[in-house]
């Protein structure tokens, strides 16, 4: 301890030695400013590329939709412009409908425009043993002038096949429909079939003909492409003695003897001499029955609708208005049936299917 009154020196405190910087001191230190702004530079021109990227994008897009939108417009301008031409066009005017009753008397003919009928003109094809001669042409013409069956209505003539039994007459006729039945000969179905006809005034004989299918080839007395022609002459004989009042025959399956040009040909011929005329079932699409009728000069009489393909009533239905609308739109048609229970039941219940034909046995379509 100092002695008082003396003065004493101050002590100069040592400075401590200087501490080396740690990491933490460093730390506190300002950060250099080189290093976050290239970080700097690089956010931005990240930044700026998306940027550029979305406006772009958003470019692209705009043209898009207005291109699509341009489109849009010329597809509905186009519509509209259809849509009122078509309107014009179909546009029935009070001046287009007195204009249209002024020419009724006008345009209505003494015979309807539909000839539905059968006309024998003269043979463009003679056979060796028709008896039609050239030199008989102008009678044969003026004898048939009287013929024609006006049509003032549309005609339907339904015909049911396979009838071989009183009882399927029985059931065409609890319809109340005109309905044409076409029968069998004498077959392994019914021996006596033939008398079915004695007591109808309108019928057919449905003829067994060669199929593709060997089952159906099996019936009593069909008749094959092989046949020769004196066989199928004494066959159509036969027919003629056991229907010795019908005059209309269609073909029982029959796709191959049709399409057989010699075959048919030879039956062809053996019917017209017999007074018979054939009914084409186009049970095949190549039939030749179409070229041979028109090298005897005749009109071709064919099926134009099955009604019954399907067993439904209203499938049958279905068939049985594609008829109608046929027959409306050409003046006549001719439909196939069967004897089925549901076919019968269907014919039954068309009634209003039916109202806007006439419904018409076959003979009454075609006057022999």
């Amino acid at each position: 301890m100092a002695s008082p009154g003396k003065k004493t020196k101050p002590t100069l405190k040592k400075k401590p030695p200087a501490k080396k910087l740690t990491n933490k001191k460093l730390s506190n230190k300002k950060p250099s400013t080189k290093k976050p702004r290239a970080k700097t530079k690089r956010k931005k021109q990240k930044s700026a590329f998306k940027k550029n990227i979305f406006v772009v994008f958003a470019v692209v897009l705009m043209i898009t939709l207005v291109a699509f939108g341009y489109f849009l417009g010329k597809q509905n301008d186009v519509k509209t412009k259809q849509s009122a031409h078509v309107k014009a066009k179909n546009l029935y005017t009070s001046a287009d409908l007195l204009k249209d009753l002024s020419k009724i008397k006008e345009d209505q003919p003494k015979e309807t425009v539909h000839e539905v009928l059968r006309i024998q003109s003269p043979v463009v094809k003679e056979s060796k043993k028709s008896n039609i001669k050239r030199s008989n042409a102008k009678a044969v013409k003026k004898h048939l002038a009287h013929e024609v069956i006006p049509v003032n209505r549309p005609k339907l003539v339904i015909i049911i096949d396979d009838i071989s039994q009183a009882k399927q007459i029985a059931g065409m006729k609890a319809t109340g429909l005109k309905l044409t039945p076409a029968i069998f000969p004498p077959s392994e179905l019914s021996m006596t079939s033939h008398t079915l006809a004695k007591g109808l005034k309108h019928a057919m004989i449905h003829l067994p003909m060669q199929s593709g299918t060997k089952q159906f080839n099996k019936q009593y007395k069909t008749l094959f492409t092989s046949d020769s022609e004196a066989k199928i002459v004494q066959r159509v004989k036969e027919l003629r003695k056991l229907f010795p009042h019908v005059h209309y025959v269609n073909n029982h399956t029959g796709s191959v003897f049709t399409n057989s040009y010699t075959a048919m040909y030879k039956l062809y011929e053996a019917l017209r001499e017999e007074d018979f005329t054939f009914v084409d079932s186009r049970t095949i699409g190549s039939t030749k029955v179409p070229q041979i009728a028109s090298e005897f000069g005749d009109r071709y009489i064919a099926r134009d609708i099955f009604i019954d393909n399907e067993h439904s009533i209203k499938a049958i239905h279905s068939q049985l208005r594609k008829a109608v609308h046929l027959a409306k739109k050409r003046g006549y048609a001719i439909a196939i049936g069967h004897p089925h229970k549901v076919t019968l039941q269907a014919l039954s219940s068309s009634k209003e299917i039916l109202k806007e034909v006439e419904l018409v046995y076959i003979d009454s379509l075609y006057r022999h």
